[in-house]
């Protein structure tokens, strides 16, 4: 039970890589806040499995680019736990795939709204509220592609190499009492890629040295590494599964 008695709020929690660390979290002991944006089935889904687990669960349905959202959803962890010990910033959005020369404005506004703009917010209004006694923690997800780049990737790829700036700064603010740390995935093998995409890009994807997809309870390994006891000397770092993807 390597995170018994701690909270952690995780956001985008009700699919994906979020999903899969909010349970990897539960069965280490934690109590469990995480957010969604629209699929409330999903999220109740999620909320059954993890309260199956023993904890305490809450959900929320949260936009991530809504500042009045996440500061009402602050008060209500400050009311219902008093605390928190670990914040997993993971909600985002890939938006749109275009040229620079065919995306419009909005768009690149909207994704840096969520991804980038965001994770700034639930650390603003987040970081008070994290206790330091254990250590706390701030796990921001970035991506691979913040390193090497992608054509018509341009929103998401910006906002994940901001996200990148964002966390060593903090680490640097926060550090003795609150570690923020980064991970930064590779190609995942989520439900959505697997709906979404088309096989043919999902072949391309596993043209790395691993030559496959990785696991949702792979990067999970990885968040619980940095939200344990056993994380306790990372600090600034931003940590890549990524099967050799990219080399960092």
């Amino acid at each position: 039970m390597k995170l018994k008695n701690r909270v952690a709020l995780i956001t985008g929690a009700s699919r994906g890589i979020g999903k899969g660390i909010a349970l990897a979290y539960a069965r280490e002991g934690a109590d469990i806040i995480f957010t969604y944006h629209s699929n409330h089935k999903a999220a109740e889904e999620t909320r059954l499995e993890l309260e199956a687990l023993g904890g305490r669960v809450m959900m929320s349905q949260t936009d991530s680019a809504d500042e009045k959202a996440i500061t009402k959803l602050r008060d209500l962890v400050k009311e219902r736990f008093g605390k928190l010990n670990i914040l997993v910033n993971n909600a985002g959005t890939i938006g749109e795939e275009l040229p620079c020369a065919e995306m419009p404005v909005e768009e690149f506004d909207r994704v840096l709204a969520c991804d980038l703009r965001g994770v700034f917010m639930f650390c603003k209004y987040f970081t008070p509220l994290i206790a330091k006694d254990p250590v706390g923690k701030i796990i921001n997800i970035t991506s691979e592609l913040s390193f090497k780049g992608r054509a018509n990737y341009i929103p998401y790829v910006t906002a994940k190499t901001g996200l990148n700036g964002l966390s060593r700064c903090l680490a640097y603010e926060l550090a003795p009492d609150i570690l923020v740390n980064s991970i930064a995935p590779g190609p995942i093998e989520t439900d959505m890629i697997l709906a979404d995409m088309d096989p043919v890009w999902l072949e391309k994807e596993k043209d790395i040295p691993l030559q496959r997809l990785g696991k949702v309870e792979e990067i999970a390994a990885a968040a619980l590494l940095l939200a344990s006891d056993e994380g306790n000397f990372f600090c600034g770092q931003i940590v890549s599964p990524n099967g050799g993807a990219v080399f960092t």
